[in-house]
């Protein structure tokens, strides 16, 4: 420890022989280091907060997502900084005194570009920052330039927020409506190619769709087809076993009727016997005795002739024949015409293998571009549905937090900490080119380090004695470094106070 303790001693006594050296050096650095900060211009930040609410009552139910908003907002933070927004900023506020052509503006932009952040610190709150350094204005001119800057970016974003969904929703709408008038001229062709197919090969199956599936759906027809018949001749059959038995026509036979003269004398007996005569009553007498002599004379008896009339059952019977031998006679003409069409198609088949091959071909590209159609007029529904909730409602709304600062304090050069830093610089580098100095030097400063480099016992040494004379001489001397040193530290302080007094001016 003590060993250590003569080191310093030992090197702070060479810096001090070596001191003006050492404030020489200091001097020179911190002259060079000052001017150099001098130079560097004061930058100016702004920065200002956003809070960004992305919820909507009809969002979700539309198709626009947290996702699909989310990367709306990405979208206009880099357009924010485009080339185009940069270039309108330039152009309306202060910058614009400072150029005199596109080719500046364009410059600027470019430069004002790098200046820019935009920054999420958390969810859906953004910070928005400008810096700016221009050259030829003041620092008051700067900060106001930067807060500025700021608003302006703040208002693209609440505009592009606003647009750039719609914008991206009528850009969506116009390919959609293109592909869709693409598709249905495509599917218009590939329809009329089907038609003409069908007329040529296929117009007497049934159903739709490939040659299979209208064979197989003509075959299940011809299995209906028969069965029906079957039923129907089954119910021929039955009509004509009725009809066999029941008689075309029906007969009355003749009827036996009194003459008029007997009925009357039997009325008038009966009326007799109702008030009670009897037959010894000389009415009752005469009245059968009428009867007697009318009997006796025939009566006036007639008798009818009998008569043949239509049978109606027999008639029902015939209707019945009738319309059921025509049904199965329509049938028995299906099934004719199904078998031969069935075997028309069959025999293309076996003897054109092409002919399946364009019918598949055409209903492939017409399912294929039904299905690409029908989903293309879906989407469009679906954008214009998102399009009028989006013109009609806000689904992105921007509220700031933090409005635009203007900062009396420069963002860069940290000027205090780099003037501190340079007067530190400059007192080291002094004190070690004093000491290395004197470590370039063959001298040994106590008895004890001449001793061991010389490997031989050293017997005494003697300090150093100033004499009376010398004494001013030196203590001017000390006075003087004093005065050196005291006016480095002062010229540091000098340049500390134009600073903060500069700030003040800026504010």
């Amino acid at each position: 420890m003590g060993e250590l303790y003569n080191e310093l001693l030992i090197a702070a006594h060479g810096v001090w022989r070596r001191r003006w050296l050492a404030l020489g050096v200091a001097w020179s650095i911190g002259l060079i280091g000052w001017l150099v900060i001098s130079l560097i211009p004061n930058t100016y930040k702004s920065s200002a907060t956003i809070f960004v609410q992305t919820g909507s009552l009809l969002t979700d139910r539309v198709g626009i997502s947290s996702a699909d908003q989310r990367a709306d907002i990405d979208t206009v933070r880099q357009n924010l900084t485009s080339q185009g927004n940069l270039e309108a900023i330039v152009r309306s506020t202060e910058l614009a005194k400072h150029v005199a052509s596109d080719r500046d503006v364009a410059d600027k932009a470019a430069s004002l570009q790098k200046a820019i952040t935009i920054t999420s610190t958390q969810d859906n709150i953004y910070q928005i920052g400008a810096s700016v350094s221009e050259k030829g204005m003041s620092d008051g001119a700067n900060a106001r330039l930067a807060r500025a800057i700021t608003g302006k970016l703040i208002d693209l974003f609440i505009a592009g927020s606003a647009q750039g969904g719609r914008v991206e929703t009528g850009n969506g709408l116009q390919f959609v409506d293109a592909q869709i008038q693409q598709r249905g001229q495509q599917l218009a062709e590939v329809e009329a190619k089907r038609a003409a197919f069908d007329a040529k090969y296929l117009s007497s199956l049934p159903g739709t769709g490939t040659v299979a599936d209208r064979l197989g759906q003509a075959r299940v027809e011809l299995a209906r087809v028969e069965s029906d018949l079957a039923a129907a001749n089954s119910a021929l059959a039955a009509v004509n076993g009725q009809l066999g038995g029941t008689p075309a026509t029906t007969s009355t036979p003749g009827v036996a009727s009194d003459g008029g003269r007997v009925a009357q004398l039997q009325g008038q007996i009966a009326d007799g016997q109702a008030r009670g005569w009897t037959d010894s009553h000389p009415d009752m007498v005469a009245l059968r005795a009428q009867l007697a002599r009318a009997l006796a004379m025939g009566g006036g008896t007639t008798y009818s002739a009998g008569t043949s009339s239509p049978n109606p059952m027999y008639m029902s019977l015939r209707s019945m024949q009738a319309e059921r031998q025509a049904t199965a006679s329509a049938l028995a003409a299906r099934k004719a015409q199904l078998d031969g069409e069935i075997g028309r198609v069959l025999a293309l088949q076996s003897s054109s293998p092409e002919f399946s091959a364009e019918q598949t071909a055409i209903d492939r590209d017409y399912q294929a571009l039904k299905v690409q159609y029908d989903k293309l007029v879906a989407d469009r529904e679906d954008l214009k549905l998102r399009g009028q909730v989006q013109t009609q409602t806000d689904p992105i709304k921007v509220n700031v937090i933090d409005p635009p600062s203007m900062s009396v304090v420069p963002s860069a050069p940290n000027r205090p900490l780099l003037l501190t830093a340079v007067l530190i610089v400059a007192i080291g580098a002094g004190v070690g080119a004093a000491f290395a100095f004197g470590q370039l030097q063959t001298t040994y400063p106590t008895a004890a380090r001449l001793a061991k480099a010389s490997g031989l016992p050293v017997l005494g040494s003697i300090s150093e004695v100033v004499p009376a004379a010398e004494r001013p001489e030196r203590r001017k001397r000390v006075m003087q470094f004093a005065g050196g040193a005291g006016a480095l530290v002062g010229v540091y302080a000098l340049l500390m106070i134009a600073e903060f007094i500069q700030r003040g001016l800026a504010a």
